[in-house]
């Protein structure tokens, strides 16, 4: 009975995320964009399979990774010893990320470098700053100063990154924090901070996420220097037009084998790794083993369904929409479309309302979620209509990512320092799994349409969408302590007041 309320909870929280998304698209072509009876059909069951998918998927990565990251945690924390958190915390980011599916979309659509090199250079990039997190928390050095470090890196490697690497980069940050990687992620940090006894240990278990977003970002601008490309043109698979129902079934059924391939080579470094640390360590019992066992195995079918349902009809569609409001005489309706579609993606973003009760717990109720849900949302659809803009102007992303992050690291030195951690942490939040399959195939149609350079102007709205948290939630930060400090000296004067009502001799008896 558990199973099946948590399988409608999962299911809910799916169709929040995708109805929006398909609202909008059917409200579209009855309207604007005229699109054949055959490709609706093709959208609409890859977006019912994209729903079943991350049903599946969500409850699996809660029954198996939550728990897989919280027990390996705690047993090395347990060894107390230091190389041996180093080598399993690598081994870990890398294998988890391996199997990040918003990696994979965004890999299928990155031209001239082969996905496995892409998935590859990222999953290092999350293995090696994993370990420096590790590292941070153990020895409690500040968040901020190592954010200031790294980002000052990031931005001269930038300005030496081929132009084809720059957004792409960026862009990867921001998809390797999803699904897959926070929870386990999240669930590890809570184990290592269990070392330390000190008062800021519960603070510093925040910032994980933030500190393995920067990874990413780092081994891609580095693969721009090093990797040979031959300049590929960009390739989109292409929406296939059907002539009935027997081949829209085939569409997706020649598909489907492809994909239980190249998951079940995804999950096994994950099986195998957990298997060894059974035998050798954990020792789990039978009844927990088999949850995370039935638990793999929802998130196995969970992610055959996700991709297949992105890859043949959810991305395709979302590709040819943005081609076909780009070549309207009016093509500017993309910004306030693309604004509009940031606005609801973020709405229903399921790890958003985790991150806005966090929010509203850590400031005892001083910022209402809904506030805080509201000014995300907001954000959000300023940061996509900016990346419209880019689509049809060709700015470098570079004179808004600088800015943007110029302004997020100043405010870390004057926000509570959890407010920052919590900040950095959602940036891979806001960037769910509607963002690199919907968004980015819908920039990269509408730059294909307008001739502009794909890779460099189109890539990088996953990027946008990630630094709108940053400057968010320590801006509510920066309000949270205000508050706080007029409540302290409106608390102060009423003292003051209550002992001017005294006469002297009554304070001197007091």
């Amino acid at each position: 009975m558990e199973l099946k309320e948590r399988l409608k909870e999962k299911l809910k929280e799916a169709v929040s995320a995708v109805l929006p998304i398909i609202i909008i698209v059917l409200a579209l072509c009855f309207t604007i964009v005229p699109i054949s009876p055959g490709i609706m059909l093709e959208y609409i069951i890859g977006a019912v399979m994209l729903v079943i998918g991350m049903m599946f998927f969500t409850l699996g990565a809660e029954m198996a990774m939550t728990p897989m990251g919280e027990r390996v945690g705690s047993s090395m924390t347990r060894s107390r010893k230091l190389w041996v958190m180093v080598i399993l915390g690598f081994v870990l980011g890398f294998i988890i990320t391996v199997s990040e599916p918003d990696l994979q979309v965004l890999a299928e659509q990155v031209p001239a470098v082969p996905n496995m090199v892409i998935i590859l250079a990222v999953a290092t990039g999350v293995g090696i700053f994993l370990v420096v997190a590790l590292l941070r928390m153990l020895f409690g050095i500040p968040l901020s100063r190592m954010l200031v470090f790294f980002y000052v890196i990031v931005f001269a490697l930038a300005a030496l990154t081929p132009k084809s690497f720059l957004a792409v980069a960026f862009d990867s940050g921001g998809v390797t924090t999803g699904p897959m990687t926070v929870p386990f992620i999240m669930a590890l940090g809570i184990g290592i901070a269990a070392i330390r006894s000190d008062r800021h240990a519960a603070d510093d278990s925040f910032g994980l996420v933030a500190l393995c977003s920067i990874g990413p970002i780092l081994a891609v601008l580095i693969l721009g220097l090093i990797f040979e490309t031959d300049g590929g043109a960009y390739s989109m698979s292409s929406i296939t037009e059907v002539e009935n129902s027997v081949e829209l079934g085939q569409l997706f059924l020649h598909a489907l084998p492809e994909y239980f391939g190249e998951i079940a080579v995804s999950l096994l470094p994950i099986v195998v790794f957990f298997g060894l640390f059974q035998f050798f360590s954990l020792k789990l019992k039978k009844r927990p083993l088999i949850k995370i066992l039935v638990g793999l195995f929802y998130t196995y079918i969970g992610l055959v369904l996700f991709l297949t349902g992105v890859n043949v009809g959810f991305m395709p569609a979302g590709n040819y929409l943005g081609q076909m409001i780009a070549a309207l005489p009016y093509r500017w309706i993309i910004i306030p479309i693309g604004m509009v579609i940031g606005y609801f993606i973020v709405m229903a973003e399921p790890a958003v309302y985790v991150l806005t009760k966090q929010v509203e717990e850590l400031t005892d109720g001083a910022i209402e979620g809904k506030v805080m849900k509201t000014g995300l949302s907001i954000s959000v659809a300023v940061s996509v209509g900016l990346a419209m803009l880019r689509v049809l102007t060709g700015i470098s992303i570079f004179y808004l990512l600088v800015p943007g992050y110029v302004a997020a690291i100043l405010l870390s030195f004057f926000v509570p320092k959890i407010f920052t951690a919590v900040a950095f942490d959602s940036g891979g939040v806001a960037s769910g799994p509607m963002t690199a399959t919907f968004l980015l195939p819908f920039a990269t149609g509408a730059c294909l349409s307008v001739g502009g350079d794909i890779v460099a102007d189109a890539f990088g709205v996953v990027a946008m969408v990630a630094m709108t948290p940053l400057i968010t939630i320590q801006v509510i930060g920066l309000i949270y302590k205000l508050q706080e400090k007029r409540a302290d000296a409106a608390a102060a004067a009423g003292q003051v007041v209550s002992l001017d009502a005294y006469a002297d001799d009554a304070i001197i008896e007091l």
